[in-house]
């Protein structure tokens, strides 16, 4: 019969024929025959399953073996013993290997037949060392599968006892580690998956039958993620094993790991990056639990450092995962968990935004119910990371176009998911961490690092360092020696000139400059902070030239007495504290101006008038006029109506003390306009309360053309200052007291500015205090920026009766009510001179983005404008100049936007985003629109550059020519520049 069946095989007979012939053999498996005639039947059909040259002489063999081997039992047990099992595993059969599969399907084969003869025990033993074996060889995932598949059908296999069992498990962890796929096809990877999952579930059925095996064998998994050695990267197939984890394992075995004192951060660091790539295994389950867990656990012991590390290498391969299907779950759980927790810095959110839109786009095409769900849960996601990091127009406009007709959530849903897994402690070590800056941006600038909470100083400081002539002013000071704040600012200046870095961190400016009252990484007010930065440098640089001068005069009077040695350094420090226009401080020069205010008795009118310095000027919003019914109000504090301002009447001394400061606000209807510091000559005595009726009825005359004013749809920069401008009446509970009158009277008060600064800072008073809420609310109203703005100047022509002014860090401006209307009312002095148009260009925009002064960002936009202009125009637009207030008060035309453009187009890069670390180009367009596009990124700060100005600087140094325009820096400070960028490039 065997050489009937070698004769069948190897013969040329049609397949059907052999068929019907290997049949038949099988079918006479029943005969009896002799024991050499079984052993060679067995050799046979065992040569057949081993070597067939085809699958038909394989499948001959097979059938052979089974037949003959279950009605020839015994023949086939003194066959298949130990010495052929084990040589077959140890040496193969012929040329085929012994770590070809085949051998165990055979085996397996054999194991069947015989199961119920007394020596399968034997090979029972046999195949529990040698599965030990195999699998410390790190077996292929064909034969590791194999091995597994056999294993699972004969459990009598497995090694016994706990210390073989413990080793089998922790060896199969390492061969599952080693397994890597041999194709790239599809049927390739199913069959790979599949052989995969044929081991981790031999595993789970170990772990099931001896939980003890379990733990260690966890422990082995990550001591295998967990290794730094970068010359073997672990297979992806170890997800595979994350599914048989029991879930109640999690807490115990998370705490262990984080808290272990022998896992270095770096190991900790390899093991979570590692876990993140199981996300791109399929089928798997529990992956995105255990990286969650993980991650919160890291987070407990304030682990930012590998949270920060592990989320910025990793979060792109997240998003990625979107793209598939099978782990789109998982994917967008750990996605959402890791910017969710990131909120430190925008840096993580950031590395996603670029790929965002083509997702959507892509889910949109799908057009299934799951890829529709997903990209309801994408957008939400993206909002909020919007919502929170806002100040970045140019990134976001593309993805808010792709996502305009998806539900966007509530401001509230927004908090309360940004509030839900925040990383607990948002430590000082936290921005430290963030170091991860390459070289400057295309850009040229340098950005400023966020010291946490540090927008505020950052983006004014971006806009002073972009006022051109102040900052190539502050360059040239020769401050050697001196450890004033200026020296600090120069020093800081030279760094965002000069540095190689694309990021500077302001430390020392930082804990120099900020106010006392400030709470340190909490959020504050930018118009506050440059409000007290001016005023400190202006007090420190008065305070120096007097002890200089105090200096000179002790030199020369070195041979007087004590006494008239103690005069005359007196009369020096007074002679310095009363320079005004003898000798000006760099604060002055280039951000001083000055206003006169002029009250007119309307009874007798005799007028007082009082000049006061300031160095920006704060614009009130015009009050909607159902307000104008409401009841004269003394504002001591700041009050809401219908989201408008009515600023707080506030006064400030200086550091020094020696100077009051006093800040000029104009409050409709409010008496606290007398308070000491402003316009104080004139609350001394009482007066009569008559009134001229003709004058008062002219107010009823422009209630309409105010109308007109609140009424427009959007308010611009013009509006704002032509109502600072307008005259007020003063009356009712408001009335003046007149000394020639000696009694109260109404009476008409003016302010013009006399003497405009080099750059215009106007700052747009957004923010009120609602006593109701406790708060200070924002008001979110648009404002229309002129590119080209002209103010009235009113130069005086002869001596003023001046009450002493002093040095004043702002005005403000606030009314209620019916002084919109009282304001309206045109001016009865008679002026000497028209109000010269004075242009000034737009530098700088300090963008507040939020809700709240408490809360939210700010960034700025900026473009260096000299005092020719960006270009070396100056444009006169009759659109855009104030004229009289009187004259142009009413006007609707809006500023001029044709001028705009066509300047804009001029120079598409020359306008700069400067948003804390990141510096990008963008265009005046975007600063116009940002409102329209992000609601709650509103104007707050603007400076403005006066044209065909050159400041008295000149553009050449002592030591030549500036280096592009830029004054040459002192030695040292050019050392440590040229120190710090060798240390930095290295």
């Amino acid at each position: 019969m065997d050489k009937i069946l070698e004769g069948l095989v190897s013969s040329s007979h049609p397949l059907p024929l052999k068929r019907v012939i290997v049949r038949r053999v099988v079918e006479s498996a029943e005969t009896p025959l002799s024991q050499a005639q079984c052993r060679a039947m067995f050799a046979l059909s065992t040569r057949l399953v081993l070597q067939g040259p085809d699958p038909f002489q394989r499948q001959v063999g097979r059938q052979v073996l089974e037949a003959y081997g279950r009605y020839h039992r015994a023949e086939f047990e003194a066959f298949f013993n130990r010495g052929l099992v084990l040589g077959l595993l140890q040496r193969g059969y012929g040329e085929l290997s012994n770590r070809d599969p085949a051998i165990l399907d055979y085996i397996q084969a054999g194991l069947r037949l015989i199961m119920s003869c007394p020596s399968v025990l034997e090979l029972f033993e046999l195949l529990q060392v040698e599965a030990l074996r195999l699998v410390c060889e790190r077996p292929a995932p064909p034969l590791c599968a194999r091995l597994c598949q056999l294993l699972g059908d004969f459990p009598q296999c497995l090694p016994r006892g706990r210390k073989l069992s413990l080793a089998f498990c922790q060896q199969l962890v390492r061969s599952i580690a080693h397994f890597q796929s041999q194709g790239s096809r599809e049927a390739e990877l199913r069959l790979y998956v599949s052989q995969v999952t044929q081991v981790s579930g031999l595993l789970r059925s170990v772990w099931k039958a001896e939980p003890d095996t379990l733990l260690p064998s966890l422990q082995e998994l990550f001591a295998i993620i967990s290794a730094v050695d970068t010359s073997f990267e672990p297979s992806v197939a170890l997800a595979s094993l994350v599914q048989h984890i029991p879930l109640q394992m999690i807490t115990v075995l998370i705490r262990s790991l984080t808290t272990d004192p022998n896992v270095k951060d770096a190991s900790m660091t390899q093991a979570l990056c590692r876990m993140i790539d199981w996300l791109s295994w399929p089928l798997a389950q529990h992956v995105e639990t255990w990286v969650i867990a993980l991650l919160k656990g890291l987070a407990a012991v304030q682990k930012f450092t590998i949270l920060i590390d592990v989320t910025l290498l990793k979060i792109e391969l997240v998003f990625n995962r979107l793209w598939f299907p099978l782990v789109r779950p998982g994917a967008l759980a750990v996605l959402s968990h890791m910017l969710l927790s990131f909120q430190h810095s925008p840096e993580a959110f950031h590395l996603i935004v670029p790929h965002v839109v083509s997702l959507v786009h892509s889910f949109k095409r799908d057009g299934l119910p799951s890829s529709t769900a997903f990209l309801m849960q994408l957008t939400e996601l993206i909002h909020c990371m919007m919502y929170h990091y806002s100040g970045f127009p140019e990134l976001y406009e593309p993805i808010l176009e792709a996502v305009k007709d998806m539900p966007k959530p509530t401001e509230e849903k927004i908090k309360m998911i940004l509030s839900q897994s925040a990383w607990t402690s948002q430590s000082s070590s936290l921005p430290s961490c963030l170091s991860r800056l390459s070289g400057k941006s295309e850009t040229g600038k340098t950005g400023l690092i966020n010291l946490g909470n540090t927008c505020y100083m950052n983006s004014v400081i971006q806009a002073l360092f972009m006022a051109t002539d102040f900052r190539r002013h502050v360059l040239s000071l020769n401050l050697n020696g001196c450890n004033s704040l200026m020296r600090k600012l120069q020093h800081l200046f030279a760094f965002l000139a000069h540095t190689q870095r694309e990021a500077y961190a302001p430390r020392i400016f930082f804990e120099a400059s900020r106010p006392p009252w400030f709470t340190p990484r909490s959020q504050q007010d930018c118009s506050e902070y440059l409000r007290f930065l001016l005023d400190r440098l202006h007090e420190e640089e008065r305070t120096l030239k007097a002890l200089s001068s105090a200096k000179t005069s002790e030199s020369i009077m070195n041979e007087e007495s004590q006494t008239q040695e103690a005069v005359h350094k007196a009369q020096a420090f007074a002679e310095a504290s009363c320079m005004g226009s003898e000798e000006r401080t760099l604060i002055e020069k280039m951000f001083g101006g000055k206003l006169k205010t002029t009250i007119c008795c309307l009874n007798c009118k005799s007028m007082s008038q009082k000049e006061e310095a300031f160095t920006d000027l704060s614009l009130a919003f015009c009050p909607p006029t159902s307000l104008e019914n409401v009841g004269p109000k003394c504002v001591e504090r700041s009050e809401v109506k219908d989201d408008y301002v009515v600023q707080a009447n506030t006064s400030a001394t200086s550091l020094a003390g020696e100077t009051p400061l006093s800040n000029l606000e104009v409050n409709g209807g409010c008496d606290t306009i007398m308070n000491e510091g402003t316009i104080k000559d004139f609350s001394n005595e009482p007066n009569s309360e008559n009134a001229t009726n003709s004058e008062l009825n002219k107010v009823q005359d422009n209630r309409d053309m105010s109308q007109r004013l609140v009424g427009k749809n959007t308010l611009s920069v013009t509006d704002l200052l032509n109502y600072f401008l307008a005259p007020e009446i003063l009356s009712g509970d408001n009335k003046y007291y007149c000394e020639k009158c000696a009694s109260l009277q109404n009476a008409e008060k003016t302010m013009q500015i006399i003497e405009e600064p080099e750059y215009l800072i106007l700052t747009l008073l957004r923010f009120s205090y609602d006593p109701k809420c406790h708060i200070r609310r924002k008001i979110l109203d648009n404002v229309s920026l002129p590119l080209v703005l002209e103010l009235p100047v009113k130069r005086a022509t002869s001596p003023l009766a001046v009450v002493s002014g002093g040095w004043s860090v702002g005005v403000e401006i606030s009314d209620i009510g019916e002084n919109l209307a009282k304001k309206l009312k045109p001016s009865g002095a008679d002026e000497v001179t028209c109000p010269q148009s004075v242009p000034y260009m737009l530098s700088s925009v300090v963008v507040h983005s939020g809700v709240s002064s408490e809360s939210g960002h700010y960034y700025s936009y900026a473009r260096n404008v000299t005092g020719s202009g960006p270009s070396g125009l100056c444009h006169q637009s009759t659109a855009l100049s104030l004229v009289s207030p009187q004259d142009k008060l009413l006007t609707e035309e809006s500023p001029c936007t044709v001028v705009e453009n066509e300047l804009d187009t001029e120079m598409p890069r020359e306008w700069f985003l400067f948003n804390d670390s990141r510096v990008t180009f963008t265009s005046f367009q975007s600063v116009q629109k940002i409102t329209s596009r992000f609601p709650k990124d509103t104007a707050y700060v603007l400076f403005y550059k006066k044209q065909n100005s050159t400041c008295g600087f000149n553009t050449n140094s002592a030591n030549g020519l500036w280096i592009n325009g830029d004054p040459p820096l002192q030695k040292d400070l050019m050392d440590a520049i040229t120190k710090d960028n060798k240390l930095y490039l290295q």
